[in-house]
């Protein structure tokens, strides 16, 4: 009894500190630190990040259109370096709105990378109430925006992204062929852009065929009529 006791005693400790290694490795990893000192910015950014994980391409469409930031540096971070679609953001959204390169915003992220976006910011001058974290809050909206998604600066609200993707629903309906809301839709699965695009591109062409076939018609009718 008093080995069976042993035993068990061993394996708990043997799960406590595998626990606790994981807990220390998930600290130092880029993606699991989204303490902005803003609780809605925080759920926006869980949000954004499993939005980036689901729909790879439309995100760095979003990020290279609308923020700026390289192709080549956010398929490096993605990929090479294993950052969170959320930490992209976040560095690129601040870069943004400093008017800087998300480059910097990395490095400055680099200096210390256990500290968090938190400190990230402050450091760059952004602190939670200044203007330059407001603009980040809008332009945190105007991304849900082009997805397809309404949010309210500091209104709670959760967006479900597999089960809600995005371009779907009110938001989303009709305006996937337009202007800059065509190019946030990128090339990801499931996106109404493409079908919109074909609509549009179909309602052309029938209209132009039809133009040229009446024209003919009414040509070909007076010829006989001569």
């Amino acid at each position: 009894m008093a080995i069976f006791r042993s035993s068990r005693l061993s394996f708990l400790v043997l799960g406590f500190a595998l626990a606790s290694v994981a807990a220390t490795s998930s600290a130092q990893t880029v993606g699991y630190n989204t303490r902005t000192g803003d609780v809605w910015v925080d759920t926006r950014l869980v949000e954004i990040n499993d939005y980036g994980r689901r729909h790879r391409d439309p995100f760095i469409d979003e990020m290279h259109g609308h923020y700026g930031a390289p192709r080549p540096l956010l398929v490096e971070l993605l990929d090479r370096r294993g950052w969170a679609p959320g930490d992209v953001y976040f560095a690129c959204a601040m870069a943004h709105a400093l008017g800087i390169p998300c480059l910097d915003v990395v490095r400055e992220y680099d200096r210390a990378p256990g500290q968090g976006w938190g400190a990230v910011a402050k450091r760059l001058g952004i602190k939670p109430g200044s203007d330059a974290f407001h603009a980040l809050k809008r332009g945190q909206v105007d991304t849900y925006g082009r997805w397809g998604h309404t949010v309210v600066i500091d209104r709670p609200v959760r967006v479900d992204w597999s089960t809600s993707g995005p371009r779907r629903g009110k938001a989303g309906e009709g305006k996937a062929g337009k202007g800059p809301q065509r190019d946030s839709a990128g090339s990801g699965p499931g996106y109404q852009g493409k079908r919109g695009d074909a609509g549009k591109a179909a309602g052309q062409g029938d209209k132009g065929n039809g133009g040229r076939g009446n024209k003919g018609k009414d040509r070909g009718n007076n010829g006989r009529g001569g």
